[in-house]
């Protein structure tokens, strides 16, 4: 007896969703799948290319050692949100990180949130929504002082 293949999604594609309009505090969100980003770091890059240009400069606003503030628990609000800058020969994009370890319903609203992506009206009283627009204000925020 023989069984059909099934495909099995890549486990490299990146989890990113960008506005379409650059230029703002947070113009977007990553979910790396690991704890080590630098390893997904190049896949986040040749997918940013075709938007930014030539990737030029990356800036991250957390030091080395400090780890992302856990989305999952109560106290994220209290920790730096981790946004990386990245530039390119045409455009920039400044990207909120969501957690690795994040819950999938809430990291796939910051997803939407942070790119500005519409939601559906009945999804705007659940709880993941709700975080998710307490999480990107709270970015925002931080975003404005660090420019000042």
């Amino acid at each position: 007896m023989t069984y059909p293949l099934r495909r099995r999604r890549p486990d490299n594609l990146v989890r990113l969703c960008i506005s379409r309009q650059l230029g703002r505090d947070i113009d977007g969100a990553w979910w790396p799948r690991k704890d080590r980003i630098t390893n997904e770091l190049p896949g986040l890059i040749a997918t940013l290319v075709p938007l930014l240009g030539d990737i030029t400069t990356i800036n991250v606003n957390w030091p080395p050692l400090q780890r992302p503030p856990d989305f999952n628990w109560p106290g994220w609000e209290h920790k730096r949100q981790h946004v990386m800058t990245l530039q390119g020969g045409d455009a920039r994009a400044n990207l909120l990180i969501i957690p690795y370890a994040t819950e999938s319903a809430l990291a796939l609203m910051v997803l939407r949130r942070a790119a500005d992506l519409p939601v559906e009206p009945a999804d705007q009283v659940k709880p993941a929504f709700l975080t998710a627009s307490s999480i990107l204000q709270a970015a925002l925020q931080q975003r404005s002082a660090d420019c000042y």
